[in-house]
């Protein structure tokens, strides 16, 4: 699978959270319950100073690699925070991987993929950035940006 390095400024990252894990499939039950429970809530209107139309799924607060727990947050880049919880996605250096498809199985295959790969993972945070420009649940645009060691 294809990527590019690229350096990424500070970002904060506003919305709900779920402590997971990857153990025995947790984190695909977990993940799916938070994103339906941020939509079904409404929560990306709720959140104010939105810097853009996209949706942000969050990885951080790791205790070790991508076997071990970590947080995992549904929301969206704010410019300022507000009352709900945010995370900051550190400045830095991230591999940028881009796929096109449905936004469940083709970003867990992409996971399954990024996991055995040789990349000198940083795991502070990384997170996929859901373009939302196509009406085609089959066909939307996904950035995921893994952070990198310098």
């Amino acid at each position: 699978m294809n990527y590019e390095i690229v350096e990424l400024e500070e970002k904060m990252i506003e919305g709900i959270e779920i402590k997971t894990t990857n153990q025995d499939g947790k984190s695909m039950q977990d993940i799916a319950k938070t994103w339906q429970r941020f939509l079904a809530e409404g929560m990306y209107e709720k959140i104010r100073n939105k810097v853009n139309h996209k949706t942000i799924g969050l990885y951080t607060d790791y205790e070790g690699d991508y076997t071990k727990p970590y947080l995992f947050v549904a929301g969206a880049e704010v410019s300022q925070k507000s009352d709900q919880n945010y995370k900051i996605i550190e400045k830095g250096k991230y591999a940028k991987f881009v796929i096109i498809g449905d936004v469940q199985n083709s970003v867990g295959q992409a996971w399954q993929v990024i996991w055995n790969m040789n990349l000198k993972r940083k795991y502070t945070c990384d997170f996929e950035e859901y373009q939302n420009n196509s009406e085609d649940r089959q066909k939307q645009e996904i950035h995921i940006y893994i952070a990198l060691e310098d």
